[in-house]
């Protein structure tokens, strides 16, 4: 992420830098001159680029603000987390289905009088893991690197139903909450739950996941012609609210997604 903004940085001043040549050629001497020609060329942004000294100067006071706030601690997370750590449900995945129930919820419920049934992400959406230690906005940018926004969907019973057959299908470690998938050995169902209840196909469940989900990414076909409603909360932003005000992180693997010996 750091590369990534200082790259947007140093592309933002290679277009200052070519307006500003514009209005010098277009401005000067004479109120009688005109631009006739413009031409342009591409720089790529790498190593072998070399740095301005102008522009350097002129950064450096606002890359020092920004690594502040970047690597200002916010929580703290006592055991290391990664989304590969389990094969079904993992404490990363858990901790983010979590963060979207807890942070948007409230904003949902407040501006509908609607709870939230199910929260879904998807495992590859996670970037990054967390390591043991101080947490800080670095590693939420890293973990979330995207600008997706919570997003809220009303699916029928059948949708609800095609998302269900979806993860047993996948069989991977896609951050939910507020729903139990327990298969036999066999692959059979065992049981199925949402909010402690059976699937009920006659009903409209409430379900939070993401902009990009819910315009198809990962595959996420059920979602398609839902309702839906954004409630103007980008996911990275949840977790860094979550993070300010939970001292210490705790998520663990548990049974909301299992397969039986």
């Amino acid at each position: 992420m750091k590369t990534s903004i200082y790259k947007r940085l140093g592309k933002a001043f290679l277009y200052l830098a070519f307006a500003k040549a514009i209005l010098i050629t277009t401005s000067c001497k004479s109120d009688h001159l005109y631009l006739t020609k413009v031409t342009s060329t591409q720089t790529h942004i790498d190593s072998t680029l070399q740095s301005v000294a102008q522009i350097e100067a002129y950064i450096t006071p606002f890359k020092k603000s920004l690594d502040a706030q970047m690597d200002e601690q916010l929580s703290f997370n006592p055991v290391s987390m990664n989304k590969n750590d389990y094969k079904y449900n993992t404490p990363i995945g858990n901790m983010l289905a979590t963060i979207v129930r807890e942070q948007g919820e409230p904003i949902y419920k407040s501006r509908t009088g609607k709870n939230i049934d199910i929260v879904l992400l998807n495992h590859g959406g996670i970037r990054a893991g967390m390591p043991a230690g101080p947490v800080t906005m670095r590693r939420a940018y890293e973990i979330m690197p995207f600008d997706n926004e919570i997003t809220i969907a009303e699916l029928s019973g059948d949708q609800m139903n095609e998302l269900i057959n979806y993860l047993i299908d996948r069989k991977r470690a896609h951050p939910f909450d507020g729903m139990k998938i327990i298969l036999n050995a066999d692959d059979s169902v065992n049981e199925i739950t949402i909010q402690n209840q059976p699937l009920d196909k006659d009903r409209t469940y409430i379900v939070a996941t993401n902009d990009y989900l819910y315009n198809g990414g990962d595959d996420m076909s059920f979602f398609k012609g839902a309702p839906m409603m954004k409630i103007d909360y980008k996911i990275r932003n949840a977790v860094i609210d979550y993070f300010k005000k939970v001292d210490t992180i705790k998520f663990e693997r548990d049974n909301r997604f299992e397969v039986l010996d």
